[in-house]
């Protein structure tokens, strides 16, 4: 691989990407963002769509949605996105970055965009319908998209066509976007699933669980935790077999979504978010060449009274590692904070930056807290451009450098229905963050607001949020 990508770069003719996490620091500054918008569950009887946002602060667009693809179907339900082929195919000269692959979560729909032919006016390409992934793969419920080396994509599955747990994956052609089945061996899916990062140098992808979809898509039920009906374990498989070898169930590590493994395609370690655990866990390969996990750190419930239950959680939604591996990312959807931590010794994350941006326990708000470990008074509510945030900061997505973040702050809009109503009403944000690379330390562009509530259909839920050109949470390097 390293000859291949020593030569791609030396003739000028390279795959998609960079050939390496450092070599995409350098990378240009963005210019577009592309982020699906839900209507599901919002009383609005539209499709889903998917937003492009120019970020450019040279442009008089700056911070406006410039367009929108409606999905041609209600209800889909869009929530992450990935792409054709990345920097995994760097030495392939044959390749480019081209499509933007849209499952979607509760149809089970995967939506194919054209981002090349119009990067600011992108077009529907090709839909999969339920039914092929239904027979092909007996799986449904789809979630987080990867490209892989192959030129293949790759997808995660939460359930069967039923909505029972079932963590799959299901593979699709990169050029002709065909079904071609599961990735994995037949019958060997695991219990329940989510999220994924392989690591090819050590033979390894690590998947995460949510729950059934038939536990979560209508909301959030205290009991069904108490039940044991929602994920807590982290499965690690053979990437060349393509098998599970090995589960590791975490100490209060409920609810683990998102996962990374650091950039570094040698490195053997990475962390994963648990939500409702609202702890960060590291896993790392062992002396013994399996796989361990450690809690790095913890973000202290909130003691509370006017809120469904007695300790308000912090909810680690999304977590982002910096391309060079020195800052680890992370979002508390509950409690309101975006935070920064120093990671040079992965085994000591250290806290260096942290900001409000919203959150259930803002002043004013219904949410009186009676005990904080942390905070001596709740956090003033968020104001940008005179419009009082709702929600709390939840997907996020790093600058290719490392000095920005963007923001927005719905996570699924059954639950977004639940916890917080004024997003239904209100629409959700997207945001812009400048983060110290330095000293570390976060601090909100006043200048930058994208008001999802003012669409011309209505208020809308948005997402995950993608660059045309890859991201570090997008992109892997083998």
């Amino acid at each position: 691989m390293v000859a291949i990508v020593s030569t791609a770069t030396k003739c000028g003719k390279c795959g998609p990407g960079y050939p390496s996490p450092l070599e995409a620091m350098k990378g240009p500054r963005e210019e577009l963002v592309y982020l699906p918008c839900i209507y599901r569950n919002t009383g609005i009887e539209a499709p889903d769509y998917l937003a492009t946002v120019d970020v450019n602060p040279k442009s008089p667009q700056y911070s406006q949605v410039i367009h929108r693809l409606p999905m041609p179907n209600l209800k889909d339900e869009l929530h992450h996105s990935g792409w054709n082929t990345c920097s995994s195919c760097f030495g392939d000269s044959t390749k480019s970055r081209t499509k933007l692959v849209l499952p979607s979560l509760i149809s089970s729909r995967v939506y194919v965009v054209d981002v090349a032919t119009e990067p600011r006016a992108p077009k529907l390409h090709k839909v999969i319908e339920p039914k092929e992934i239904h027979a092909k793969c007996d799986l449904g419920y789809l979630h987080t998209s990867h490209c892989l080396a192959s030129g293949e994509v790759m997808i995660s599955s939460l359930g069967d066509p039923k909505g029972n747990g079932k963590g799959g994956f299901v593979l699709l052609d990169g050029e002709t976007f065909e079904v071609k089945g599961t990735w994995e061996q037949p019958g060997g899916a695991a219990p329940m699933g989510y999220d994924f990062w392989y690591q090819p140098r050590h033979n390894v992808m690590i998947s995460t669980e949510w729950a059934a979809p038939n536990v979560l898509q209508d909301g959030f039920n205290p009991a069904d935790v108490e039940a044991g009906l929602y994920g807590q374990r982290l499965h690690v498989w053979d990437w060349q077999r393509r098998e599970r070898v090995q589960t590791l169930t975490m100490q209060d590590g409920l609810i683990p979504l998102e996962i990374r493994f650091l950039h570094n395609p040698a490195a053997d370690q990475g962390f994963v978010g648990c939500a409702l655990g609202s702890n960060i866990q590291r896993f790392y390969k062992n002396q013994g060449g399996t796989w361990s996990v450690e809690k790095v750190i913890q973000v202290p419930s909130k003691k509370v009274k006017g809120w469904i239950l007695p300790e308000m959680p912090s909810l680690i939604t999304d977590i982002l590692l910096s391309l060079d591996d020195r800052f680890l990312y992370f979002s508390n959807w509950l409690h309101g904070d975006l935070r920064q931590y120093d990671i040079s010794d992965p085994k000591r994350p250290r806290l260096v930056g942290q900001i409000f941006l919203g959150g259930s326990i803002v002043k004013g708000g219904p949410v009186q807290v009676l005990e904080d470990q942390e905070l001596k008074c709740q956090p003033e509510p968020l104001v940008v451009k005179g419009k009082q945030v709702a929600g709390g900061p939840q997907m996020i997505q790093l600058s290719l450098d490392g000095t920005r973040l963007y923001v927005t702050t719905s996570l699924y809009s059954a639950w977004d229905k639940q916890f917080y109503p004024d997003l239904i009403r209100e629409g959700s944000v997207m945001l812009q963050v400048d983060v110290d690379t330095v000293r570390g330390g976060l601090k909100l562009n006043p200048n930058f607001l994208v008001d999802f509530g003012k669409e011309p259909l209505g208020p809308a839920l948005a997402h995950e949020l993608r660059y045309p050109g890859g991201d570090c949470s997008s992109d892997i390097w083998l």
